[in-house]
């Protein structure tokens, strides 16, 4: 079964082809997706990677959390589920009158 990752604390110049590569010497990649903003197109410093599987997810957790990698220490850990809502938007939500 397929697990997604978070992968934080990413260098702007990180790039999708780097993670995949980096996450396919431990196992078989499914897809990573580099999150960027949509204004400027630059890297907003994390990213989602899908591993074929959980035993391949979890010793990817275990050996790349803390590795450094263009010059910053990654934060790698399972991925939450997306909220439904929507999400928060950084604070209170505001009514439209």
């Amino acid at each position: 079964m397929a697990k997604k990752l978070y992968v934080g604390n990413l260098s702007y110049s990180t790039t999708d082809a780097i993670l995949s590569e980096l996450f396919g010497e431990i196992g078989q990649v499914l897809s990573v997706n580099l999150i960027t903003d949509r204004m400027t197109g630059r890297s907003k410093g994390f990213a989602f990677v899908e591993m074929a599987d959980q035993n391949a997810a979890l010793a990817a957790i275990n050996q790349l959390n803390g590795q450094e990698v263009d010059g910053r220490a990654l934060k790698v850990a399972e991925a939450r589920p997306k909220r439904e809502d929507g999400g928060d938007r950084g604070g209170e939500r505001r009514r439209r009158w």
